[in-house]
This record gives C-alpha cells, sequence and structure tokens, in this order.
C-alpha cells in the first residue's frame, strides 16, 4: 500500500483522470483516539465525479447526536461509516466492515426552518480554521449550540447525513492553499445530499489548478437553502475584522 500511495506523483489540473487519496485524513485525531477518515476522489478534467470517505469512529446511528468527544454519543449500532456518491446519483452511507459490503442507504442534509438550532462542525486544531471568527458568525447567525470540533473530513459526512448542519473551515493565513484531497470526496458528498460548497468568497471549489484549490478561500458548506444566510454572515465578520 505504501508503495502504491508514493507512486501518486500527478501534480493534478484540468484534464485527465486523477485520483486523490487521503490515507489518513485527520492524523492528530486518529493519534488521539478521535474522528480520522480515509478519503478518496475521483477527477476526471478537474471535476470530481465520485467520492468515498471511510470514518471508522462515527456512530453507525444517522440519528446519533454529533459532539466532539466520540464516546458520548454511543449506541446499539456500533461504530465504522463509509459515505459514497457519485456525481449526479445522490449520495449514501453503509456501516464500515471488514468483509463484504452492508447495504447502503441513501442520505441527505437536514432541513433547517431556524438557523439557530443549526449545528456548526468545525476543526480541532486553531491553525486549521479561525475559532474566533467562527464564534462571531455563530453569533450573527442567532445559532445558540457550541460548535462540536472534529477531525478530517468526518465533518463533511456528518453534515451530509443531517447529524450537523454547517461546517466552515475559515482562512487562518492568507497565503495558505488548501489540499484537493482534504476536501474532493466530502465537497461531492455535501453537494450530492443537497448541500452547497464554496469558499468564503462564494465561488464552488476549483479541484482543476493542481494539487491545490489555489482559486479558493476557505470552505463554507451549508443546506443550499440556507448556504446565502452563511456565506453572508461570514463576509460580514470577516470584512468588519480586516476594516
Amino acid at each position: 500500500m505504501l508503495e502504491l500511495i508514493d507512486r501518486g506523483g500527478s501534480q493534478g489540473g484540468s484534464s485527465g483522470r486523477i485520483w486523490a487519496i487521503d490515507p489518513i485524513d485527520g492524523t492528530k485525531g486518529f493519534l488521539r483516539g478521535g474522528q480520522y477518515a480515509v478519503c478518496l476522489g475521483l477527477m476526471v478534467d478537474g471535476d470530481v465525479k465520485v467520492g468515498v470517505l471511510g470514518c471508522p469512529n462515527l456512530p453507525v446511528d444517522d440519528s446519533a447526536r454529533l459532539t466532539s468527544d466520540i464516546g458520548s454519543n454511543a449506541t446499539d449500532e456500533g461504530r465504522g461509516v463509509v459515505f459514497s456518491a457519485v456525481q449526479g446519483r445522490g449520495a449514501n452511507s453503509r456501516p464500515l466492515t471488514s468483509g463484504a459490503l452492508a447495504a447502503e442507504k441513501p442520505i441527505s442534509m437536514r432541513s433547517i426552518d431556524d438557523l439557530s438550532k443549526a449545528t456548526f462542525c468545525e476543526s480541532v486544531e486553531a491553525g486549521h480554521s479561525a475559532h474566533d471568527d467562527q464564534a462571531l458568525i455563530s453569533k450573527k447567525l442567532g445559532i445558540t449550540q457550541e460548535s462540536v470540533r472534529m477531525d478530517s473530513q468526518a465533518k463533511y459526512g456528518s453534515i451530509a447525513r443531517g447529524a450537523g448542519d454547517i461546517y466552515l473551515r475559515l482562512p487562518v493565513k492568507a497565503t495558505y492553499q488548501e489540499k484537493i484531497w482534504d476536501h474532493a470526496a466530502g465537497d461531492l458528498i455535501v453537494r450530492e445530499a443537497g448541500g452547497q460548497v464554496t469558499d468564503i468568497h462564494g465561488k464552488r471549489l476549483d479541484f482543476s489548478v493542481g494539487r491545490t484549490l489555489a482559486n479558493n478561500k476557505g470552505v463554507i458548506a451549508a443546506p443550499a437553502a440556507v448556504h446565502g444566510k452563511v456565506l453572508e454572515a461570514v463576509q460580514e465578520v470577516l470584512s468588519a475584522k480586516q476594516s
């Protein structure tokens, strides 16, 4: 496996078929016994066509309460979920098994009538996302619940099945460029589950320019019906910070 991974020398781009894999997304989460994911995305001519996330520590039960502590939401169904999506065919989840594939079921984002009851997901590491800005955005949107912090693209899977609602990854450094393998699978899964994923300027994530999202800054993932309101709040907070 390591030898195969080391052969991944493609620089990405806007032409051809490219697989992006992150064998342990959320390395620190893995080491601390928290959330991590195995992530795989297929891009054809810069467009994500297939996305798969294996999340060993997420509860199988879609209705399990989303928490930062993986030990506080245990259910009888156990842990380990695989999320998958094919462009134009919706998103699905299935229990993670060691043998034959378990039966899959369709997933969708939760409908939100009252944003104050929404659940935010954000990165554990302050170096990955600006937590203070996130708190200001939550306040502006009237969100009262404390944000759930977890590592890896498990955040994408969680909001795609309605266990959470909004995922923000806000720029900490102006020069930082997100890596395509950190977002390709999750981006497609959320969009196929009825969500919208953009950067902080409202632009779709652009996977056609190489190994990084060089044309984007930050990530906003939310149900399509409220994405515009979340984007507006993000832009207002970040603009006030710069003035």
